[in-house]
């Protein structure tokens, strides 16, 4: 492994050590600087992301493409991502977070620019797959800062607030692509983001570091009381050991199993809501990208509201929130497909409900998969969830785009309805379960 992405110690500046001296001031301060950078970044992500979606009606109007041609791009891009996301989680716990993350984004932003250049299909589906390789760089190093800057007692509300990230990035690109492809062509959808992604790659180098004891500082569970500093196990696991205990842990397997399907649902909205609702319910181009943008939005608070339940009111039991929000999104799903057409208030308080519902259980099986893994595990068990989950999103590109050839979207919409409950009973299976070092305390 290159030398760059290795952990290793770094030393505080001194203007920063006379800034915030002390200790738990010390550690505060990059707490909020590691959460702002990391949400700044992974929403950067989405800018050179489902930027794709929005030229899916340019694909097939002026490049003369299928859905199911289409669909085999976003399938291969999927498959490609859950792929890499498992290996990047392998490589993450034990590489340096700061370096990692940065190196994908700047990778990601490279190729989507040269994606605007592309006309030829094949030419496309190579460079939207190694874009998602590049982007499976982006989650696993997340992950492994957020358990190690933040306490299982508190992590499930601080990586909904991460999470937020996804909508954010999601939101701009589906509200301002619009405009950018009115005025400039709809290749700039791939330019433009590219290039702003270029400077946060760099933004992430400056300001990302790896973990609290790189600078000196205690392990988050001696800092947060949890254990004592002595008793904190600071060996390093390696890659061999780090993929068995993931894999030979059942609950982390259950997580995969909804994540597979919560993944099915999730990526259906983001990769063809704005078709579908063009094409089904009478929306305009602008009108789709407003409400699929809702999706996201709504997102933001149904992620930081289940993060908070399952800490606070779950106490740390992941499981049984993402049970309530499945059984719920199912209803929303069944209500947004028999909304009449043109009925765009409907349709956008339909977006709004399935936004809110989906990004919750998405979220909780990161934090759930993570509690059950440990931190040193972190981002091999989020990766595994993660490739499992993109196995899912693979079945939204190709298998969606052949079901409404052939059968329509109401074929498609009873599909994902059935997958939002199947989703549930995966919850339902971890019910009473949550961190170890959280039952240690009781």
């Amino acid at each position: 492994m290159s030398q760059s992405f290795v952990t290793h110690t770094e030393e505080i500046p001194s203007s920063i050590l006379n800034k915030v001296a002390g200790g738990g001031r010390t550690y505060s301060y990059w707490r909020r600087r590691i959460m702002l950078s990391i949400m700044i970044g992974y929403a950067a992500f989405y800018l050179v992301r489902q930027n794709f979606t929005m030229a899916i009606p340019y694909l097939q109007s002026e490049l003369g493409y299928s859905k199911a041609e289409v669909g085999i791009i976003i399938s291969t891009g999927a498959i490609l991502y859950g792929l890499g996301k498992g290996l990047s989680g392998l490589l993450g716990d034990r590489s340096n977070a700061r370096y990692f993350m940065s190196a994908g984004l700047l990778g990601s932003a490279i190729v989507t620019f040269f994606l605007g250049f592309s006309s030829t299909w094949w030419v496309l589906l190579a460079l939207y797959a190694l874009n998602n390789c590049f982007q499976s760089m982006g989650w696993p190093p997340c992950a492994r800062l957020l358990t190690h800057w933040f306490s299982p007692r508190e992590i499930g509300t601080k990586w909904a607030l991460w999470n937020t990230s996804q909508q954010i990035g999601g939101a701009s690109v589906l509200i301002i692509s619009p405009y950018i492809m009115a005025a400039y062509g709809w290749r700039y959808v791939f330019f433009v983001p590219a290039v702003l992604c270029v400077g946060f790659a760099f933004f992430l180098l400056n300001r990302l570091r790896d973990t609290p004891e790189s600078l000196g500082l205690p392990p988050i569970e001696a800092h947060h009381g949890l254990v004592e500093a002595h008793e904190v196990d600071d060996s390093k696991l390696s890659t061999k050991e780090i993929f068995f205990q993931v894999t030979r842990n059942k609950l982390v397997w259950y997580m995969c199993g909804a994540n597979f399907f919560v993944y099915i649902v999730r990526m259906f909205m983001f990769n063809w809501a704005p078709t579908f609702l063009s094409e089904f319910k009478g929306s305009s181009l602008k009108l789709a990208g407003w409400q699929a943008a809702m999706f996201d939005i709504t997102g933001m608070f149904g992620g930081l509201i289940a993060g908070y339940l399952s800490d606070k009111v779950f106490e740390g039991r992941r499981g049984r929130v993402g049970l309530l929000y499945m059984l719920v999104l199912t209803v929303s799903i069944v209500f947004l497909w028999q909304s009449p057409v043109n009925q765009k208030w409907q349709h956008f308080l339909s977006m709004m409900l399935i936004g809110f519902l989906v990004t919750g259980p998405q979220i909780l099986v990161g934090v759930a998969a993570s509690d059950f893994a440990s931190k040193k595990a972190a981002g091999a068990a989020s990766g595994l969830t993660g490739t499992v989950g993109y196995l899912g999103a693979a079945v939204t590109g190709v298998g969606v785009g052949l079901i409404v050839d052939n059968s329509g979207w109401d074929a498609a919409f009873a599909s994902i309805a059935v997958c939002a409950l199947l989703s549930a009973f995966f919850f339902a299976l971890t019910w009473n379960h949550r961190a170890k070092v959280l039952d240690k305390q009781n």
